[in-house]
C-alpha cells in the first residue's frame, strides 16, 4: 500500500522545483497521488477495509488543499502539474 523509498526519491527528483526540494507543493502532490493510486488498487480487492478508505479520503482532501493553494499562488505551475499528473481538474 505504501510507496517504496526508491519510488519516492524518483518522484522527488522528477517534480522538484529546485535541487534538494522535498517540500514544494508539486512534490507533495506527486507523492500523495502515488499513494492514492496504490491505496485505490488495494481497496479494489479489499472492499470492506473502511479504515484504509478513511485514510484514502483524508489523502484526497490533503491533495485538494495543496492544489488549491498552488492554484492561488501560481496558476501556471498548477496547470502544468495537473497536466503532468493526469488529474481531471
Amino acid at each position: 500500500m505504501s510507496i517504496t523509498a526508491e519510488r519516492k526519491t524518483a518522484l522527488i527528483s522528477e517534480y522538484a522545483v529546485t535541487a534538494g526540494d522535498t517540500g514544494s507543493p508539486e512534490v507533495q502532490v506527486a507523492i500523495l497521488t502515488e499513494r492514492i493510486a496504490n491505496l485505490t488498487e488495494h481497496l479494489k480487492t479489499h472492499s470492506k477495509d473502511f479504515h484504509s478508505r478513511r485514510g484514502l479520503l483524508m489523502m484526497v482532501g490533503q491533495r485538494r488543499r495543496l492544489l488549491d493553494y498552488l492554484k492561488g499562488k501560481a496558476s501556471p505551475r498548477y496547470d502544468t502539474l495537473i497536466q503532468r499528473l493526469g488529474l481531471r481538474r
